[in-house]
């Protein structure tokens, strides 16, 4: 347990930061799920739809800190590969 007051208050704002960071950490996994499960259900519409929401909430979590810059572009690339391969 912190004993100083600001070892205190540094351990409340970590709390705070941590459930900040899983809550955009979620939202950002739920858009790509999105994206995944139209997908898999052949509507090539709703995937492309589902993308174009997924992008930003993904470049926002790197500017945020919660998505290394490499891993998002990654998510991104191959996300785009899988809704450009499906059928018309």
């Amino acid at each position: 347990m912190a004993n100083s007051v600001s070892a205190r208050k540094r351990a409340r704002q970590a709390e705070r930061h941590r459930q900040r960071n899983a809550a955009l950490r979620s939202h950002v996994r739920t858009k790509i799920k999105k994206v995944l499960r139209a997908i898999e259900s052949g509507d090539k519409t709703a995937a492309e739809a589902a993308f174009q929401a997924a992008v930003p909430a993904i470049d926002r979590s790197v500017s945020q800190g919660i998505m290394h810059a490499n891993k998002a572009a990654r998510h991104k690339s191959r996300l785009n590969q899988h809704v450009r391969g499906m059928g018309a």
